[in-house]
């Protein structure tokens, strides 16, 4: 299984003057619960509102649904390795299902990920076709079919791989992943202007073009986001093979916990992007949170 104890010190190991960097469990505690309140919000809001129900919100809601599992599964390999024996039978295990929870979380986002761009370019460049394309169905059938490939991944990955392998299949699917997602970014910025001239000449669809470039915006958002809390850890993955004696690579590997963070920033940063971007979410938000409309909510 692919541990904390794998990704900063079994692989490569060597002596070095650059200490390990040691991010207090208070502020990994902190983002925890900010991350799960944060999430768990943007999927029940989803799920309660009806305005919510279209494809590119169902993507999102199961974006952060690979948040939570990110999370939770994060908090729970702190806690099993700062008060629990990593050699033991049973904690090796929970750090195997820990491990495939993780797998799963990263397979999850950049899927999902992928899915909000394939809709957004539908969007632009089948904009009259777009709700027969896309529908709530075959929406669904894309998330289950997401999820059992995360699944199924996640478990032999974990299972029946070896680390290094395990490394090059993440690095080679991250490069990949954001490659094709680019191609679809360089064809909707070539080709939006004039899809959007088209629609905009025709009766009542200016409203429906401000929605289609709202939605990209909000996905070039959600990818930077992505890019630079994950970019950190990959790097670190690229540095366990290509030098793993170097000690100057040795260096950026004490910055593991650092990383780590990053990674988890990234799911805290997500429904906020979601809230900020769309007007029902907050609206929706507002209801959920007040315990009276008449009181609290004017």
């Amino acid at each position: 299984a692919i541990t904390k104890f794998d990704l900063n010190t079994s692989i490569g190991a060597t002596t070095s003057d650059c200490e390990e960097v040691k991010i207090p469990e208070e502020i990994f505690f902190t983002i925890t619960v900010i991350s799960l309140s944060e999430n768990l919000l943007i999927v029940l809001a989803v799920i309660k509102n009806k305005n919510l129900h279209s494809p590119m919100n169902c993507f999102i809601c199961s974006l952060a649904f690979s948040n939570l599992i990110s999370t939770v599964a994060k908090t729970c390999e702190n806690i099993m390795i700062s008060h629990l024996d990593p050699k033991g039978e049973t904690e090796k295990k929970v750090d195997d299902i820990i491990d495939a929870l993780l797998c799963m979380s990263f397979l999850g986002s950049i899927s999902n990920l992928l899915a909000i761009a394939v809709d957004r370019y539908i969007t632009i460049f089948h904009a009259l076709r777009y709700h027969h394309l896309m529908t709530m169905k075959r929406a669904s059938v894309i998330l289950a079919g997401i999820w059992l490939f995360c699944a199924v991944n996640g478990m032999v990955l974990v299972f029946f791989s070896y680390v290094t392998f395990i490394l090059i299949f993440f690095i080679l699917l991250y490069v990949v992943s954001l490659l094709l997602i680019l191609v679809l970014y360089v064809r909707m910025f070539l080709l939006a202007q004039a899809h959007a001239r088209t629609i905009a000449s025709l009766p009542g669809q200016r409203v429906y073009q401000t929605m289609n470039a709202k939605g990209t915006i909000t996905l070039t958002i959600l990818l930077g986001v992505f890019i630079v809390c994950w970019s950190p850890f990959f790097f670190h993955l690229i540095i366990m093979l290509v030098c793993p004696f170097n000690p100057y690579c040795e260096c950026y590997r004490s910055l593991f916990q650092v990383n780590l963070l990053f990674m988890m920033l990234n799911a805290v940063i997500d429904p906020l992007i979601y809230a900020f971007r769309s007007a029902e979410l907050r609206s929706t938000f507002r209801n959920m949170l007040c315990l009276s409309r008449t009181r609290l909510c004017p």
